[in-house]
């Protein structure tokens, strides 16, 4: 499942292979950058790659802005997202933290 993770976020996708894959125009892309909603890498010849997880967000706001969702409005809930899954990841630590200090042991 790590590696999966690890494979979704590698940034190696061209900005015009995700218009492909996603039906959005190239400016399309770039304007949910603009915005804030997707942030890709640049090369070292300066060209955008997104990952797999960029693809599957990008095609989540096209979805939303057609049912009329605001930009604001998907930034916001991927802040809130965010947020969420940060405080998970941060409570797991120090339960693994605990765990180690009390040699508790998973099974």
């Amino acid at each position: 499942m790590e590696n999966e993770a690890s494979y979704k976020n590698r940034k190696v996708i061209s900005i015009g292979t995700v218009s492909e894959l996603t039906g959005l125009s190239e400016r399309q892309i770039r304007y949910y950058e603009e915005r804030k909603l997707v942030f890709p890498e640049r090369s070292d010849r300066g060209s955008r790659k997104y990952s797999f997880s960029d693809v599957e967000r990008l095609i989540d706001i096209a979805n939303k802005r057609e049912e009329g969702v605001r930009t604001e409005e998907i930034r916001s809930e991927l802040k809130r997202k965010k947020k969420k899954d940060d405080q998970v990841t941060r409570n797991k630590m120090i339960q693994g933290q605990i765990n180690a200090r009390f040699g508790i042991r998973k099974k």
